[in-house]
């Protein structure tokens, strides 16, 4: 690639699961498509999710968004030319990240909606966090789109937010939970989904179309890697800031 090849910021996702998954899929990805030693041009900072976790559970936003701008601020420092946030959760706060860039930040909501809009579906399943799946941000963003979202019961939101919480992000991937999640996924299909969003970097790694193929399944990080492979490598322009 050359000198002028715009640079991957990665905000590195809340597990350091997540935070592999977006380095090595970035690497992998341009390796297939440029062959040889080619790898992506790419800068992480990954945070310390224990010192988050509380916070969101203590539905302290403000502070969270002060904390990850700050933190986006130096990977515009250290070269980077757009912002992956690789945590649907973390997007929470996209603006305040935003209002601290002067790069584009690549909001993973943006680029589901484009698939989702791509195959032709109006009315998404949503399993994520549970602010993923109980805040407007999410909802809203989707809404921007043409697209209508539903989510599981109040049962089921706390059964998809304990799995990630107590063992997806612990890299925990347990054959009981698959077959939970592909339950409430049924229920979403039933309740009017087309598609259903894996709204958590994790989630990807729990159940994949291999597991489930009743609609098609939207993986948040899949997706947002393959966008910012895209725009590295010049089939899209970057997005204006």
């Amino acid at each position: 690639m050359s000198p002028a090849t715009p640079t991957i910021g990665v905000l590195g996702g809340m597990s350091a699961t997540s935070t592999v998954e977006y380095y090595r899929e970035l690497n992998s990805r341009v390796n297939d498509r440029l062959g040889g030693h080619h790898a992506a041009e790419v800068v992480i900072h990954s945070v310390d999710f224990g010192e988050f976790e509380p916070l969101i559970q203590a539905d302290e936003w403000g502070e969270i968004g002060d904390r990850l701008a700050d933190d986006a601020g130096r990977l515009e420092a250290a070269g980077a030319d757009f912002l992956l946030v690789a945590r649907n959760t973390m997007h929470r706060v996209a603006p305040a990240i935003e209002e601290a860039l002067s790069i584009p930040l690549v909001h993973i909501v943006d680029v589901t909606a484009d698939a989702a809009t791509e195959a032709g579906l109006d009315t998404l399943g949503v399993l994520g966090t549970k602010p993923v799946m109980e805040a407007n941000f999410y909802r809203d963003r989707f809404a921007d789109h043409g697209i209508e979202v539903v989510v599981p019961d109040a049962a089921g939101r706390e059964l998809v937010d304990s799995v990630i919480f107590d063992e997806l992000t612990h890299g925990v991937f347990t054959d009981a939970s698959r077959d939970d999640y592909r339950d409430l996924m049924d229920d979403l299909v039933d309740a009017g989904a087309e598609g259903i969003v894996l709204g958590c970097t994790e989630i990807g790694e729990l159940v994949s179309t291999d597991d489930y193929d009743r609609v098609p399944l939207l993986d948040t990080t899949d997706l947002h890697v393959q966008r910012a492979v895209e725009l590295q490598l010049g089939d899209r322009s970057l997005p204006e800031r």
